[in-house]
């Protein structure tokens, strides 16, 4: 299960070997440059490719309000990028040199003098200043006064079906701010999200799996339905634990002691404690520890509807990475952050308070939205926010996406962001077998087909059926190819939509494929009305995500307690050793596949149960082969990995 953004995107990302010149040159975008009125400074990417000639539909009143935030891009943007990467990269005489938060802040955030030259600017335009942080100035005001404060007229329009505001070209800023202004963001409202009530709503409906199940790969054999790829097939999986986890990808005796590990999603489920606490006790982890398990959330929520957000259906995001983190590092320190809504300003500010304090060394999200709707200036802001991470020593993991190379999904070929952003690890997924005994078997690469079981229980009807669902990756059409990338990723890969090299996603794998997935234990609303703590099985990149996080818990560990910062220099210099399982899609050369029985209900049997054959390693336009590919990355964690981070 990947949560999705509901806020609309459009965008470019950074290059990690480009600096940040005011929020344009590092998006693979014409530097900024002198805007169409003299004495203003274009902040370039602040108009949505959407907002077309063709599209227009005429002035947005004037009277009409807008809200928005101006970022700033603080006292050394180019040099922020430049030591991110420098104590990121393992043949940096930098390498691991990170400053605490305070020093960050000294080092490359606002002054007080743009602040307040940024501030004055905004109020002598008619608008109001409604917060200022670390990292930018909201406002609220009239269209008149945006128009004046950011150069631009705004206009409405056509969005599919829709109609939006958006500027008329590209915002500007005085040039006597010297740059101060990295970009800002709202001046288009699509789509539009009115707040709503505060209070979060009741956990979402029961979801169970039937049986038959496999408690490990192969040990409950399908005897009774028909064969697949030339014989008998296993029933899918329970559910792995934490036990076969922390076999398959080489934990040893490591628990992720003295590591600090967040976790962002929006919201918070009102039941985690109890139920991270009841899942750790059935299934033989270690129990939380009194302080182990933190939340840092909001003062109110809002977009929490089910046509909105749909607030409840993020519980279980959270649960799952709660409860994979801890079963995999079981002694780490684990801090929720938890988000007002799912819109992308409210993520940024999630991600920023871990930045702000330095909460944690390594942080898990596990959500997303489609490269095509991303726009530049948030990939700007949430660039900024990965570096200053960097240069802390904070490493961030986005989950890859669950519908492989988009097409089914959308019609195009593209990847997911933020996984796309050069400054964060994607981590993809793959099927995994953990055999008797916890040994591991083999891994593909996380893609299935589906088929039904048909009417006469003979035969599944078009075997092997349609692609459902895999592990996200591919090739960004605007972000440059990183540094790190160069000499591992095939040119045929980076140069997929750009002759000059582009980045690639993923960079490492662990399990996702749900059919293979981890067993959760969550609180759910029965039928009865009843809330009561009941398990499940789940998969998707918003499992491997948290999974890989624990794995570089149990590295930093390893190493001393030494953050392991943005990771990618040294993940992808661990290249070809046997620190990864190099994973295939098809590892036994006679095809694989699970068979599933599911309640029609999702519930229980009343109406009936569903059979079908899940085939493993098929991901849509996707493969995973020999070395690194597009599904996987480099691989996945194999006995050597962890191991391979210790000081020596």
């Amino acid at each position: 299960m990947r949560s999705k953004r509901a806020k609309v995107r459009a965008g470019v990302s950074m290059a990690a070997t480009l600096p940040m010149l005011a929020g344009a040159l590092a998006l693979g975008i014409p530097a900024a440059h002198a805007a169409d009125t003299p004495g203003r400074e274009t902040l370039a990417g602040t108009k949505p490719a959407w907002a077309t000639a063709k599209a227009d539909k005429g002035a947005t009143a004037d009277a009409s309000q807008v809200t928005a935030r101006v970022y700033l891009a603080g006292r050394d943007a180019s040099g922020l990028a430049a030591y991110a990467k420098a104590v990121s990269d393992p043949n940096s005489a930098a390498y691991g040199t990170y400053l605490s938060a305070k020093q960050a802040q000294a080092r490359f955030g606002a002054t007080k003098a743009q602040v307040a030259a940024v501030k004055s600017w905004l109020r002598s335009a008619g608008l109001k200043v409604t917060g200022v942080t670390q990292h930018y100035v909201s406002v609220t005001g009239d269209v008149a006064a945006a128009e004046k404060a950011f150069g631009t007229q705004l206009h409405n329009y056509a969005k599919g079906s829709k109609t939006y505001r958006a500027p008329a070209k590209a915002a500007s800023a005085p040039d006597s701010l010297n740059g101060a202004v990295l970009t800002v963001t709202g001046l288009d409202n699509a789509p539009h999200k009115a707040n709503h009530a505060d209070q979060l709503p009741a956990p979402g409906a029961v979801f169970k799996n039937s049986g038959p199940f496999s408690s490990y790969y192969g040990s409950n054999i399908a005897t009774t339905l028909p064969d697949a790829y030339g014989g008998k097939i296993p029933y899918a999986i329970q559910g792995y634990t934490g036990k076969q986890l922390r076999a398959a990808y080489g934990a040893g005796s490591y628990t992720g002691k003295g590591v600090r590990v967040a976790i962002t999603d929006a919201y918070a489920s009102p039941t985690i404690a109890f139920d991270a606490a009841t899942y750790a006790n059935k299934h033989g982890d270690a129990g939380w520890s009194t302080g182990q398990l933190h939340q840092v959330l909001p003062k109110k929520y809002t977009h929490t509807g089910a046509d909105e957000c749909d607030a409840s259906g993020w519980y279980g995001e959270e649960t799952l990475d709660v409860e994979a983190v801890h079963a995999v590092a079981p002694a780490a320190d684990v801090t929720y952050v938890g988000a007002a809504s799912c819109l992308d300003d409210d993520l940024l500010d999630s991600l920023s308070k871990i930045v702000d304090k330095h909460l944690a060394d390594i942080v898990s999200n596990s959500w997303g939205d489609i490269e095509a709707n991303q726009t530049p200036d948030l990939a700007a802001a949430y660039d900024q926010v990965f570096q200053l991470g960097a240069v802390e020593g904070i490493g961030f993991y986005f989950s890859s996406g669950d519908n492989g190379d988009e097409v089914a999904n959308t019609g195009t070929k593209q990847v997911d962001t933020p996984a796309n952003s050069a400054w964060v690890t994607a981590v993809g997924g793959t099927s995994l077998a953990v055999g008797k005994g916890d040994k591991y078997l083999w891994e593909t690469g996380w893609g299935t087909e589906k088929a039904t079981l048909s009417a006469d229980g003979k035969s599944w009807t078009n075997f092997p059926g349609a692609f459902t669902s895999g592990a996200g990756g591919g090739t960004s059409k605007t972000v440059a190819e990183p540094f790190y990338q160069k000499g591992v990723v095939p040119n045929a890969l980076a140069t997929a939509n750009n002759a000059a090299g582009n980045r690639v996603v993923p960079d490492i794998a662990a399990i996702a494929d749900p059919n293979t997935g981890f067993k959760v234990g969550q609180t759910q609303t029965f039928p009865d009305g009843s809330q009561q703590y009941s398990e499940y099985r789940i998969g998707g990149t918003s499992l491997a995500s948290p999974v890989i996080a624990a794995v570089q818990a149990l590295a930093q560990q390893a190493r001393g307690g030494k953050p392991i910062g943005f990771a990618n220099p040294t993940i992808y210099a661990k290249y070809g050793s046997k620190a990864y399982h190099d994973v295939t899609d098809n590892p036994t050369g006679s095809g694989l596949a699970v068979a599933r029985v599911d309640f029609a209900n999702s519930f229980d049997a009343s109406e009936g149960l569903l059979t079908s054959v899940r085939t493993l390693g098929a991901d849509s336009s996707l493969k995973a082969v020999k070395g690194y590919d597009d599904v996987t990355g480099v691989g996945t964690p194999a006995g050597g990995y962890v191991e391979s981070f210790r000081r020596r």
